[in-house]
């Protein structure tokens, strides 16, 4: 397994696994005809759009096994909200649940921190689903610590999400 930068040919790999994971991650969570109605198609425009974009400071790495096969993806760069105490952000980390509890969603996690470090960005947050409670337990395995929450809309669906911060960003990628 590595994990690497996404390259542009990336873009139907990494649509496959996002529509995937959020079919299983949120099952019970969101309603199962919004989950459904997810598409390969729609999430590849997204991600051929992000991937050629120039975005400052926007990284995205994929965990790729050995046969070439794209399993998980991250991506992140300067917070959104201009968070006075936490500069970066992890948009989103996901993973296919076969790959899961493998040390692959650590070291994707390990490698865009360490990316955001490079950028000069010595902190950062990130933004779970409350009810994502595999995914919760795993950010403080990681030391995050639980700061805030927030009313969000998907679909037609009220969530609550909740945020975790790193306030040091050495404690993640161990590199003084």
């Amino acid at each position: 397994m590595r994990i690497r930068k996404a390259s542009t040919q990336d873009a139907a790999a990494i649509a496959r696994v996002h529509v995937n994971t959020w079919r299983t991650t949120y099952a019970g969570i969101l309603p199962a005809d919004f989950l459904a109605g997810l598409s390969y198609a729609n999430s590849e425009s997204n991600w051929s759009q992000a991937l050629t974009a120039d975005r400052p400071g926007e990284s995205v790495f994929v965990a790729e096994t050995d046969a070439g096969e794209i399993v998980g993806f991250a991506n992140g760069a300067p917070e959104r909200e201009s968070d006075p105490l936490y500069r970066g952000e992890i948009y989103s980390i996901y993973l296919l649940a076969a790959y899961q509890r493998m040390g692959v969603g650590r070291r994707l996690f390990t490698a865009l921190a360490q990316r955001l470090r490079q950028d000069g960005l010595e902190s950062f947050l990130l933004w779970v689903l409350k009810d994502n409670l595999l995914a919760r337990r795993f950010y403080e395995s990681l030391g995050g610590t639980y700061l805030t929450e927030k009313t969000i809309t998907i679909g037609e669906t009220d969530l609550i999400e909740v945020s975790y911060g790193w306030r040091d960003i050495v404690d993640v990628t161990g590199e003084a």
